[in-house]
């Protein structure tokens, strides 16, 4: 099969990206080392639909280095970056993907890597699962397993398996301590802003954020923005999160009272219409929406496409909005994941984490084929672990281990 990039010619490009985060993943990197000896995918393909930038390419050269024949296509077309692609492409893996694509080429992306006849697949949000088991229910038998990345897909995993329509096994990856705890908090957290911060060139100081959504990923965006000196208001479905979010310091009320008061507004649930026309209604002129859950859905983008009286691009990837008052709303990104379709993505320590439990979980999958009876499944604590400690001393850091005496204390004489 042939790669459908941009232009071959962006390659070097994203060599330079690649070399860069590279030098910054030390577990992946010390993963594909292994893998070059062990050849854990030897005779297998695997179909990979992340977003496609540095650290996404990065994990496809390692599985390609454990064996793998890799077929890449992105999650989300404002994601890729064609100089990443490119390069890719010119190192042999098949690729399709290109920023920007219409709905009808991103779905004709997503179909050409299954195409391929995969054994593993690596999603992020879904689409291939369900690809797979409403488009193409004939390449199921070829299928060893597969894992998830993000939260949302995982909710659309387990709704599969409770209908018992799921056919093969999924690897719950962003259930992973060293995924959610770091790649979902720190990496969201800081990622967000930095794209926000990147293309509005204001200022968070002092201003008013509203983040919809308090679980890791809503976590850490607040963190993040109580850091940069703003207000910070949380909106909830979740009574328990709720009670987290006024104990870590930040006010918490619906998003309908909320919408006065924001200035910057940041979704991160993985629901539908967060924010819609009666919270449009209530804005300030010149609230800047944006959403940091994983599809466009969050921020009601339809609406005010259809009732703006006046729709202008404000600034690059910024689109205003004028309500029949007057006042201006403007959406970042198209409503899309603000630190991919704004930015460059979690920074690579992080993702160097969650990536390398993806590595390792496709190596479980690989080696347990046929082994694994129930259809969604956790990652092996052992891999959670070895991740754990590789990342600990990349950092230079130490623990303290139990002496046996302690061990017979915690776990009796059986041991843990």
């Amino acid at each position: 099969m042939k790669s459908e990039i941009t232009d071959i010619n962006l390659a070097a490009s994203g060599h330079r990206k690649l070399s860069w985060v590279k030098r910054n993943m030390p577990i992946l990197s010390a993963l594909e080392k292994r893998f070059r000896e062990d050849r854990p995918f030897r005779g297998l393909k695997i179909a990979l639909s992340i977003h496609l930038e540095a650290k996404t390419a990065y994990l496809c050269e390692v599985l390609a280095a454990g064996g793998a024949e890799m077929f890449v296509t992105g999650s989300n077309p404002l994601s890729t970056q064609d100089d990443v692609a490119a390069a890719l492409a010119e190192d042999g893996i098949t690729v399709f993907a290109k920023y920007g694509v219409s709905a009808e080429e991103y779905n004709s992306h997503v179909e050409k890597v299954l195409l391929a006849g995969p054994n593993i697949i690596i999603d992020d949000g879904g689409d291939l699962v369900y690809a797979l088991h409403y488009d193409h229910p004939e390449l199921l038998p070829g299928i060893i397993g597969g894992c998830e990345e993000t939260t949302t897909g995982i909710l659309r995993l387990k709704a599969m398996d409770a209908a018992g329509e799921l056919k093969f096994p999924m690897i719950t990856v962003n259930d992973a301590d060293c995924k959610h705890l770091f790649d979902n908090r720190y990496g969201t957290g800081q990622s967000v802003w930095d794209g926000i911060n990147r293309t509005t060139n204001l200022i968070v100081a002092g201003k008013t954020v509203v983040v919809a959504g308090y679980g890791w990923c809503g976590k850490g965006t607040a963190m993040r923005a109580k850091g940069l000196g703003a207000q910070v208001i949380v909106t909830e479905v979740d009574p328990i999160r709720a009670i987290e979010a006024v104990m870590d310091g930040f006010d918490v009320m619906p998003m309908k009272e909320a919408a006065a008061y924001g200035d910057f507004f940041v979704t991160v649930t993985g629901c539908r219409d967060v924010i819609g026309p009666e919270a449009f209604a209530n804005m300030k002129d010149g609230a800047i929406l944006t959403n940091a859950g994983h599809f466009d859905v969050e921020v009601d983008v339809a609406w005010l496409r259809e009732h703006a009286v006046k729709a202008e691009p404000a600034r690059n990837n910024i689109m205003g909005y004028m309500q029949e008052d007057g006042r201006w709303l403007f959406v970042l990104g198209e409503g899309r994941l603000v630190n991919l379709a704004c930015g460059d993505g979690h920074p690579a320590e992080i993702m160097d984490m969650s990536f390398a439990i993806q590595a390792l979980s496709a190596e479980y999958l690989a080696k347990n084929a046929g082994k694994i009876g129930q259809m969604v499944i956790p990652v092996p604590p052992e891999i959670d672990k070895a991740v754990a400690e590789t990342k600990l001393a990349s950092l230079g850091k130490r623990i303290d281990t139990l002496t046996e005496e302690q061990r017979v204390y915690l776990y009796g004489s059986a041991g843990l």
